[in-house]
Protein backbone atom coordinates (compact mmCIF):
# COMPACT_ATOMS: atom_id res chain seq x y z
CA UNK A 1 0.00 0.00 0.00
CA UNK A 2 1.37 3.35 -0.75
CA UNK A 3 1.99 5.70 2.20
CA UNK A 4 -0.58 8.63 0.29
CA UNK A 5 -3.58 6.22 0.35
CA UNK A 6 -2.05 4.42 4.16
CA UNK A 7 -2.09 7.84 5.70
CA UNK A 8 -5.92 8.34 4.18
CA UNK A 9 -6.83 5.12 5.47
CA UNK A 10 -6.01 5.10 8.78
CA UNK A 11 -7.24 8.53 9.30
CA UNK A 12 -10.58 7.02 7.77
CA UNK A 13 -10.36 4.17 10.77
CA UNK A 14 -9.23 7.07 13.22
CA UNK A 15 -12.20 8.85 12.54
CA UNK A 16 -14.60 5.87 13.01
CA UNK A 17 -13.33 4.50 15.96
CA UNK A 18 -13.48 8.43 17.25
CA UNK A 19 -17.29 8.45 15.66
CA UNK A 20 -18.58 5.34 17.24
CA UNK A 21 -17.45 6.28 20.25
CA UNK A 22 -19.19 10.03 20.10
CA UNK A 23 -16.21 11.53 20.61
CA UNK A 24 -14.81 12.65 17.03
CA UNK A 25 -13.88 16.02 17.16
CA UNK A 26 -14.08 19.04 14.38
CA UNK A 27 -12.03 18.22 12.00
CA UNK A 28 -11.08 19.63 8.23
CA UNK A 29 -12.43 17.82 5.39
CA UNK A 30 -11.94 17.27 1.35
CA UNK A 31 -8.38 19.15 1.98
CA UNK A 32 -7.51 17.16 -1.56
CA UNK A 33 -10.28 19.75 -3.19
CA UNK A 34 -10.35 22.94 -4.45
CA UNK A 35 -13.18 25.31 -3.79
CA UNK A 36 -16.10 23.78 -6.00
CA UNK A 37 -20.06 23.11 -6.67
CA UNK A 38 -19.76 19.73 -6.03
CA UNK A 39 -18.81 19.88 -2.10
CA UNK A 40 -20.46 22.71 -1.77
CA UNK A 41 -23.63 20.76 -2.60
CA UNK A 42 -22.50 17.40 -1.11
CA UNK A 43 -22.11 19.31 2.55
CA UNK A 44 -25.02 21.58 2.05
CA UNK A 45 -27.12 18.34 1.77
CA UNK A 46 -25.46 16.34 4.66
CA UNK A 47 -25.60 19.37 6.97
CA UNK A 48 -29.73 19.24 6.17
CA UNK A 49 -30.35 15.80 6.10
CA UNK A 50 -28.15 14.91 9.15
CA UNK A 51 -30.05 17.91 10.97
CA UNK A 52 -32.94 16.75 13.52
CA UNK A 53 -34.48 19.51 12.97
CA UNK A 54 -35.06 19.87 9.39
CA UNK A 55 -37.44 18.91 7.37
CA UNK A 56 -35.05 16.76 5.53
CA UNK A 57 -33.55 14.58 8.04
CA UNK A 58 -33.04 10.84 7.41
CA UNK A 59 -32.06 8.50 9.93
CA UNK A 60 -28.92 7.08 10.25
CA UNK A 61 -30.09 3.83 9.67
CA UNK A 62 -31.21 5.02 6.47
CA UNK A 63 -28.60 7.16 5.19
CA UNK A 64 -26.91 5.09 2.33
CA UNK A 65 -24.67 6.12 -0.20
CA UNK A 66 -23.53 4.17 -3.16
CA UNK A 67 -20.62 4.18 -4.77
CA UNK A 68 -19.33 3.15 -8.48
CA UNK A 69 -15.92 1.71 -8.92
CA UNK A 70 -14.16 2.24 -12.02
CA UNK A 71 -13.65 5.80 -12.99
CA UNK A 72 -15.70 7.36 -10.09
CA UNK A 73 -13.16 6.29 -7.09
CA UNK A 74 -10.26 3.59 -8.91
CA UNK A 75 -8.52 4.99 -12.21
CA UNK A 76 -10.27 3.63 -15.18
CA UNK A 77 -7.73 5.49 -18.26
CA UNK A 78 -4.58 3.40 -17.95
CA UNK A 79 -5.43 2.50 -20.83
CA UNK A 80 -8.61 1.18 -19.69
CA UNK A 81 -10.69 -0.92 -16.63
CA UNK A 82 -8.62 -3.00 -14.36
CA UNK A 83 -10.64 -6.05 -15.02
CA UNK A 84 -10.07 -5.24 -18.96
CA UNK A 85 -6.37 -5.25 -18.42
CA UNK A 86 -6.40 -8.60 -16.06
CA UNK A 87 -8.39 -10.46 -18.93
CA UNK A 88 -6.01 -9.65 -21.37
CA UNK A 89 -2.80 -10.43 -19.51
CA UNK A 90 -4.38 -13.93 -18.34
CA UNK A 91 -5.78 -14.84 -21.89
CA UNK A 92 -2.15 -13.45 -23.57
CA UNK A 93 0.56 -13.36 -21.38
CA UNK A 94 0.32 -15.53 -18.33
CA UNK A 95 2.47 -18.54 -19.25
CA UNK A 96 0.48 -20.98 -16.64
CA UNK A 97 -2.39 -20.65 -18.16
CA UNK A 98 -3.66 -21.79 -22.13
CA UNK A 99 -6.39 -20.05 -22.81
CA UNK A 100 -9.67 -21.42 -24.55
CA UNK A 101 -10.15 -19.50 -27.83
CA UNK A 102 -13.03 -17.38 -26.52
CA UNK A 103 -11.17 -16.11 -24.11
CA UNK A 104 -8.42 -15.70 -25.94
CA UNK A 105 -10.02 -13.65 -28.53
CA UNK A 106 -11.68 -11.09 -25.82
CA UNK A 107 -8.36 -11.09 -24.46
CA UNK A 108 -7.20 -9.69 -27.78
CA UNK A 109 -10.28 -7.56 -28.57
CA UNK A 110 -8.97 -5.51 -25.39
CA UNK A 111 -5.81 -5.47 -26.77
CA UNK A 112 -6.38 -3.95 -30.11
CA UNK A 113 -8.42 -1.41 -28.42
CA UNK A 114 -6.24 -0.08 -26.62
CA UNK A 115 -3.39 -0.56 -28.70
CA UNK A 116 -5.00 0.07 -31.78
CA UNK A 117 -8.19 2.21 -31.24
CA UNK A 118 -10.10 -0.57 -32.78
CA UNK A 119 -13.83 -0.58 -31.78
CA UNK A 120 -15.08 -3.32 -29.17
CA UNK A 121 -17.32 -5.56 -30.59
CA UNK A 122 -21.00 -4.52 -30.06
CA UNK A 123 -22.41 -5.85 -27.00
CA UNK A 124 -18.86 -6.86 -25.25
CA UNK A 125 -19.30 -5.79 -21.87
CA UNK A 126 -20.84 -9.33 -21.60
CA UNK A 127 -18.40 -10.85 -24.06
CA UNK A 128 -15.78 -10.18 -21.62
CA UNK A 129 -17.96 -10.94 -18.55
CA UNK A 130 -18.40 -14.47 -20.18
CA UNK A 131 -15.13 -15.09 -20.98
CA UNK A 132 -13.67 -13.92 -17.97
CA UNK A 133 -16.15 -16.04 -15.64
CA UNK A 134 -14.48 -19.16 -18.01
CA UNK A 135 -10.59 -17.54 -17.86
CA UNK A 136 -10.77 -17.73 -13.79
CA UNK A 137 -12.96 -20.97 -13.38
CA UNK A 138 -11.63 -23.16 -11.02
CA UNK A 139 -9.78 -20.73 -8.55
CA UNK A 140 -10.70 -20.96 -5.21
CA UNK A 141 -11.61 -17.20 -3.82
CA UNK A 142 -8.20 -17.46 -2.20
CA UNK A 143 -6.14 -18.19 -5.38
CA UNK A 144 -8.30 -15.80 -7.50
CA UNK A 145 -7.71 -12.85 -4.57
CA UNK A 146 -4.42 -13.31 -4.76
CA UNK A 147 -4.07 -13.25 -8.97
CA UNK A 148 -5.96 -10.02 -8.82
CA UNK A 149 -3.69 -8.38 -6.04
CA UNK A 150 -0.68 -9.93 -7.90
CA UNK A 151 -1.07 -8.25 -10.98
CA UNK A 152 -2.73 -4.97 -8.65
CA UNK A 153 1.12 -4.67 -7.36
CA UNK A 154 1.94 -4.20 -11.54
CA UNK A 155 2.91 -0.63 -12.46
CA UNK A 156 -0.27 1.30 -14.07
CA UNK A 157 0.20 1.36 -17.37
CA UNK A 158 0.64 5.58 -18.24
CA UNK A 159 2.29 6.56 -15.05
CA UNK A 160 5.29 6.97 -13.17
CA UNK A 161 4.95 6.57 -9.45
CA UNK A 162 1.56 4.24 -9.29
CA UNK A 163 1.13 0.97 -9.05
CA UNK A 164 -2.82 -0.29 -10.30
CA UNK A 165 -3.46 -1.19 -7.18
CA UNK A 166 -3.22 2.35 -5.45
CA UNK A 167 -4.69 3.78 -8.47
CA UNK A 168 -7.32 5.59 -6.59
CA UNK A 169 -8.89 8.84 -6.81
CA UNK A 170 -7.31 10.31 -3.15
CA UNK A 171 -10.08 13.44 -3.05
CA UNK A 172 -12.49 10.41 -3.83
CA UNK A 173 -11.40 8.77 -0.37
CA UNK A 174 -12.13 11.87 1.32
CA UNK A 175 -15.56 11.47 0.94
CA UNK A 176 -15.89 8.53 2.55
CA UNK A 177 -14.53 9.83 5.98
CA UNK A 178 -17.03 12.55 5.56
CA UNK A 179 -19.55 10.57 5.13
CA UNK A 180 -18.56 7.93 7.99
CA UNK A 181 -18.55 10.94 10.10
CA UNK A 182 -21.67 11.87 9.45
CA UNK A 183 -23.47 8.18 9.76
CA UNK A 184 -23.63 7.21 6.27
CA UNK A 185 -23.16 3.78 5.08
CA UNK A 186 -22.10 3.22 2.23
CA UNK A 187 -21.38 0.57 -0.53
CA UNK A 188 -19.62 0.16 -3.96
CA UNK A 189 -21.43 -1.06 -6.93
CA UNK A 190 -19.58 -1.76 -9.58
CA UNK A 191 -19.79 -3.74 -13.22
CA UNK A 192 -16.78 -5.30 -12.55
CA UNK A 193 -16.37 -8.34 -10.72
CA UNK A 194 -16.90 -8.36 -7.26
CA UNK A 195 -13.84 -10.47 -6.41
CA UNK A 196 -11.94 -8.23 -8.29
CA UNK A 197 -13.22 -5.45 -6.74
CA UNK A 198 -12.87 -6.80 -2.80
CA UNK A 199 -9.32 -7.32 -3.87
CA UNK A 200 -8.48 -3.45 -4.68
CA UNK A 201 -10.90 -1.97 -2.13
CA UNK A 202 -9.37 -3.72 0.55
CA UNK A 203 -6.20 -1.35 0.75
CA UNK A 204 -8.57 1.39 1.40
CA UNK A 205 -10.31 -0.37 4.04
CA UNK A 206 -14.07 -1.31 2.80
CA UNK A 207 -16.03 -3.98 4.20
CA UNK A 208 -16.08 -6.53 1.46
CA UNK A 209 -19.69 -7.20 2.63
CA UNK A 210 -20.19 -3.50 1.59
CA UNK A 211 -19.15 -4.63 -2.24
CA UNK A 212 -21.80 -5.63 -4.88
CA UNK A 213 -20.22 -6.29 -8.41
CA UNK A 214 -20.38 -8.92 -11.69
CA UNK A 215 -21.20 -12.43 -10.31
CA UNK A 216 -20.08 -15.85 -11.77
CA UNK A 217 -22.00 -19.39 -9.46
CA UNK A 218 -19.53 -20.51 -7.29
CA UNK A 219 -18.98 -24.62 -6.83
CA UNK A 220 -16.73 -27.14 -4.16
CA UNK A 221 -13.88 -28.92 -5.41
CA UNK A 222 -16.27 -32.42 -5.28
CA UNK A 223 -19.47 -30.90 -6.14
CA UNK A 224 -19.30 -31.96 -9.89
CA UNK A 225 -22.82 -31.84 -11.46
CA UNK A 226 -24.68 -32.36 -8.69
CA UNK A 227 -27.28 -28.74 -8.21
CA UNK A 228 -25.66 -26.96 -4.86
CA UNK A 229 -29.57 -27.12 -3.87
CA UNK A 230 -29.25 -31.00 -3.80
CA UNK A 231 -24.96 -31.23 -2.39
CA UNK A 232 -24.03 -31.31 0.99
CA UNK A 233 -20.45 -30.23 0.98
CA UNK A 234 -17.64 -32.22 3.10
CA UNK A 235 -15.62 -30.66 6.13
CA UNK A 236 -12.69 -28.71 4.28
CA UNK A 237 -14.06 -28.69 1.18
CA UNK A 238 -12.66 -25.69 -1.38
CA UNK A 239 -15.21 -23.40 -3.02
CA UNK A 240 -14.70 -22.47 -6.40
CA UNK A 241 -15.52 -19.89 -9.27
CA UNK A 242 -17.31 -21.76 -12.31
CA UNK A 243 -17.58 -20.52 -15.93
CA UNK A 244 -21.08 -19.52 -15.26
CA UNK A 245 -22.03 -15.78 -15.35
CA UNK A 246 -25.02 -14.59 -12.99
CA UNK A 247 -25.14 -10.98 -13.86
CA UNK A 248 -23.47 -8.20 -15.56
CA UNK A 249 -23.78 -5.40 -12.96
CA UNK A 250 -24.35 -2.08 -14.90
CA UNK A 251 -27.36 0.18 -15.49
CA UNK A 252 -30.70 -0.97 -14.91
CA UNK A 253 -29.08 -4.77 -12.97
CA UNK A 254 -27.22 -2.53 -10.72
CA UNK A 255 -30.47 -1.33 -9.26
CA UNK A 256 -32.34 -4.80 -8.82
CA UNK A 257 -28.64 -5.97 -7.28
CA UNK A 258 -29.04 -2.99 -4.75
CA UNK A 259 -32.76 -3.83 -3.61
CA UNK A 260 -32.07 -7.59 -3.44
CA UNK A 261 -28.55 -7.01 -1.77
CA UNK A 262 -29.10 -3.31 0.50
CA UNK A 263 -33.33 -3.52 0.53
CA UNK A 264 -32.93 0.08 0.83
CA UNK A 265 -33.17 2.89 -1.89
CA UNK A 266 -29.87 4.96 -2.14
CA UNK A 267 -29.84 8.68 -0.83
CA UNK A 268 -26.41 9.50 -2.34
CA UNK A 269 -25.05 8.15 -5.64
CA UNK A 270 -21.77 8.89 -7.09
CA UNK A 271 -20.83 7.32 -10.90
CA UNK A 272 -19.48 8.29 -13.59
CA UNK A 273 -20.70 7.13 -16.63
CA UNK A 274 -23.93 5.95 -18.37
CA UNK A 275 -23.48 2.66 -16.46
CA UNK A 276 -24.75 4.62 -13.38
CA UNK A 277 -27.65 6.32 -14.69
CA UNK A 278 -29.77 4.33 -13.65
CA UNK A 279 -28.63 3.86 -10.40
CA UNK A 280 -28.37 7.61 -10.22
CA UNK A 281 -32.10 7.59 -11.13
CA UNK A 282 -33.24 5.04 -8.47
CA UNK A 283 -31.86 7.41 -5.89
CA UNK A 284 -33.25 10.11 -7.10
CA UNK A 285 -36.73 8.80 -8.07
CA UNK A 286 -37.13 8.00 -4.30
CA UNK A 287 -40.11 9.79 -2.26
CA UNK A 288 -39.61 9.28 0.76
CA UNK A 289 -35.92 11.27 1.48
CA UNK A 290 -33.98 13.68 0.25
CA UNK A 291 -31.48 12.53 -2.57
CA UNK A 292 -28.54 13.90 -4.42
CA UNK A 293 -26.26 11.89 -7.41
CA UNK A 294 -22.97 13.35 -8.23
CA UNK A 295 -21.19 12.63 -11.87
CA UNK A 296 -17.35 12.73 -12.04
CA UNK A 297 -16.23 13.65 -15.27
CA UNK A 298 -12.42 12.37 -16.69
CA UNK A 299 -11.20 16.45 -17.79
CA UNK A 300 -7.86 16.56 -16.70
CA UNK A 301 -5.89 16.02 -19.78
CA UNK A 302 -2.55 16.93 -18.00
CA UNK A 303 -2.53 14.77 -15.13
CA UNK A 304 -4.72 11.68 -16.72
CA UNK A 305 -5.21 10.14 -19.81
CA UNK A 306 -8.64 12.23 -20.86
CA UNK A 307 -10.45 13.44 -23.39
CA UNK A 308 -11.43 16.93 -21.84
CA UNK A 309 -13.88 17.57 -24.87
CA UNK A 310 -16.15 14.47 -24.36
CA UNK A 311 -16.15 15.00 -20.56
CA UNK A 312 -17.46 18.29 -21.04
CA UNK A 313 -20.26 16.97 -23.28
CA UNK A 314 -20.79 14.72 -20.99
CA UNK A 315 -20.81 17.16 -18.06
CA UNK A 316 -23.89 19.15 -19.96
CA UNK A 317 -25.62 16.06 -20.46
CA UNK A 318 -24.99 14.93 -16.50
CA UNK A 319 -26.38 18.44 -15.43
CA UNK A 320 -30.04 18.28 -17.45
CA UNK A 321 -30.14 14.66 -15.58
CA UNK A 322 -30.22 16.81 -12.84
CA UNK A 323 -26.58 14.96 -11.50
CA UNK A 324 -24.23 17.25 -9.86
CA UNK A 325 -20.79 17.16 -12.05
CA UNK A 326 -17.44 16.56 -10.44
CA UNK A 327 -14.40 18.21 -12.43
CA UNK A 328 -10.83 16.03 -11.94
CA UNK A 329 -9.39 19.19 -13.58
CA UNK A 330 -11.00 21.90 -11.46
CA UNK A 331 -12.22 20.44 -8.46
CA UNK A 332 -9.37 18.11 -7.49
CA UNK A 333 -6.01 19.66 -6.25
CA UNK A 334 -4.17 15.74 -7.06
CA UNK A 335 -6.01 12.86 -8.21
CA UNK A 336 -3.58 10.05 -7.52
CA UNK A 337 -1.15 11.97 -5.40
CA UNK A 338 1.81 14.50 -6.36
CA UNK A 339 4.32 11.89 -6.75
CA UNK A 340 2.62 10.43 -9.68
CA UNK A 341 2.93 11.44 -12.93
CA UNK A 342 1.36 10.96 -16.35
CA UNK A 343 3.48 9.65 -19.16
CA UNK A 344 3.05 7.88 -22.66
CA UNK A 345 1.38 4.25 -22.66
CA UNK A 346 4.00 0.88 -23.15
CA UNK A 347 3.24 -1.37 -24.92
Amino acid sequence: MSKRILVLVVSFFVTLSGFAQGTCRQKEYFTLWNSCEAVTALTEYVQDVTNPYSLHFIPQEDRIATFDMDGTILGELYPTYFEYNLLEYRGLEDPSYQAPKDVKKAAQSIRDFVRDGKPLPEGFELIHARAAAKAYSNMTLPEFEAYVKSYAATPANGFTGMTYGQSFYLPMLEIFQYLADNGFTFYIVSGSDRFIVRALVSAIGIDPRHVIGMDVTLKTCEQGNNPGVEYTMAPGEKVLRSDELIIKDVKTNKVFQITQEIGKVPVLSFGNSTGDCAMHNYCLGSSKYKSAAFMLIADDEARDHANRQRALALAEKWKEAGYHVISMRDDFKTIYGQEVRKVPFQF
